[in-house]
């Protein structure tokens, strides 16, 4: 065992461990079927192999592989006239078995099958001859458009040693989802490591919903795999190793550097700038380490990303397409030309976030009791993610480890993530489209409002705890904040009130 001071759970008094089925009504009715709650009198800890964290893999592992099934339908190849495989979508497949992923359209779109493409470097024209026409390169950040690429160079040596007969592609996606799996096998890993005493919490990131249906829809859980171990880093006092992953973090999707953001204000509340600002050097450096060959080298590749993103407008899944929908409203910006940009609309997401940014940090600097570091960390995705133009459904994930460990109430994280996941079946039946019996776009629509609310009910219940810290299941039962790092016991040297929350445990 290590001494407290690394900051590893092995380091904890395992008897102290906070058992869900004692204290969690749903784990608890769970308990049932094996026997019932943990015993008074049961030996915590002395079981050398069905650890917590073994079984919280053996239980993301079988989810992964449910999540991987789900897929499959996408990867069917048949036999055509001229007796040549083809990928089989026949009669719109990927809608009516909702297996679409996008791992396997890109392929092609982002010339991943070409042997002498390269990401970034690579460019084609899209919609020759059309009013849509436009040159593209490949549209994700480095570290995603790598691993992408990197993948497609393993499928096509896998090919060349003659070990399979398939698909190009089929192999590709095959390649890719054992990453993907393996990266939130890292993220349950870390949430686990994060939560200390509260470690079978863990088991609503393995058996999610929302990692059911979005494990392999795209490349999100390389982000989140890279965010939940800089959290760890963090919660383990090692300020540079967590700037590093966020910025490897913030290299394949954005959101982790959002992270950044909040651990400035509780660190400026705790008089503990110091380590933020190496957190913040590292991050940035990483960033900049990762980006530079690439912007440097192929500039209008790597500017890709954002311009697509700049350019597009309110997508399906966001709340400015749910008002359009219902309401017939033309936008901020009215009708718009092919790849307008919609700079009102743009402009408005960036001020409103900024607002949510500002309300956020004021309340973690006036609260009477510090907030946690996850908790500051939930409310800056989500109000990311209900304020911006897009909400792709597979982003939903970067959501589960923040909301582990900022919110541990089981029945209520089971149904959030249960709602976000079943907008799945309406959104692939509005794709199918009403004459081919799929739904009208307002069952769609209306999935989105529902899945919306939630998330800002989930927002409104972790604000609401970290004005009344008594009601935070991780403080009720004896910690800080498990995250926190350096913060975690930490005295206030900033805050914007006098008043004081009462003490916890007198």
């Amino acid at each position: 065992m290590q001494s407290e001071e690394t900051g590893d759970t092995d380091s904890l008094d395992l008897t102290e461990r906070v058992a869900p089925t004692r204290t969690g009504p749903l784990a608890g009715s769970a308990a049932g079927v094996i026997g019932g709650p943990l015993g008074r009198h049961a030996q915590v800890g002395r079981q050398w192999f069905w650890t917590p964290l073994r079984i919280a893999f053996l239980i993301g592992v079988l989810a992964l592989t449910v999540s991987w099934f789900g897929k499959a339908g996408c990867i069917q190849q048949y036999t055509n006239d001229q007796g040549q495989f083809e990928l089989d979508w026949r009669t719109a497949r990927p809608y009516i078995a909702m297996c679409y992923s996008d791992v396997v359209p890109l392929y092609t779109a982002e010339r991943l099958d070409q042997p002498d493409a390269f990401p970034y470097r690579t460019s084609w024209i899209d919609d020759e001859g059309k009013p849509t026409q436009q040159t593209r390169y490949m549209e994700y950040p480095v570290v995603t458009g790598m691993f992408q690429w990197i993948n497609a160079r393993l499928a096509a040596g896998w090919l060349d040693m003659g070990l399979l007969s398939a698909l190009p592609v089929a192999i590709y996606f095959n390649i890719t989802a054992f990453w993907l799996a393996l990266a939130w096998l890292v993220t349950v890993w870390a949430t686990m490591r994060t939560a200390r005493r509260r470690p079978w919490d863990a088991v609503l990131v393995a058996a999610s919903p929302l990692i059911l249906v979005h494990a392999f829809t795209n490349f999100d859980t390389l982000a989140t795999a890279a965010a939940a171990a800089g959290l760890l880093a963090w919660a383990r006092r090692k300020p540079v190793l967590a700037g590093v992953l966020l910025g490897l973090g913030g290299a394949a999707k954005f959101y982790p550097l959002f992270l950044l953001g909040a651990l400035f204000v509780l660190c400026l509340r705790a008089g503990k700038l110091r380590a933020w600002q190496r957190t913040t050097l590292a991050a940035l450096a990483t960033w900049l380490a990762v980006n530079a060959p690439i912007a440097l080298a192929y500039p209008a590749g790597w500017w890709e990303f954002f311009r697509r993103n700049t350019a597009r407008a309110a997508d399906t899944d966001s709340i400015y397409n749910v008002i359009s929908g219902f309401t017939g409203w033309l936008g901020f910006d009215g009708p718009l030309g092919p790849w307008e940009t919609p700079s009102v609309l743009n402009g408005f997401t960036v001020v409103m976030f900024l607002v949510a940014c500002a309300a956020i940090a004021w309340m973690a600097l006036s609260a009477p009791t510090r907030p946690r570091v996850a908790q500051l960390g939930f409310l800056l995705v989500a109000s990311f993610l209900l304020i911006n133009k897009v909400w792709s459904p597979q982003y939903s994930l970067w959501l589960v480890p923040l909301a582990v460990l900022a919110l541990p109430r089981w029945k209520i994280l089971l149904a959030w993530m249960t709602v976000d996941a079943l907008v799945w079946v309406p959104r692939m039946m509005y794709y199918l489209g009403v004459e081919h019996k799929g739904l009208p776009v307002e069952w769609f629509l209306g999935a989105v409002v529902l899945r919306d609310l939630v998330v800002i009910a989930l927002c409104a219940l972790v604000v609401y705890e970290i004005y009344h810290p008594e009601r935070d299941l991780v403080r009720k039962f004896g910690d800080d904040d498990p995250a926190g790092g350096v913060l975690d016991g930490a005295e206030d040297k900033f805050i914007l009130t006098t008043r004081r929350a009462a003490p916890l445990h007198p």
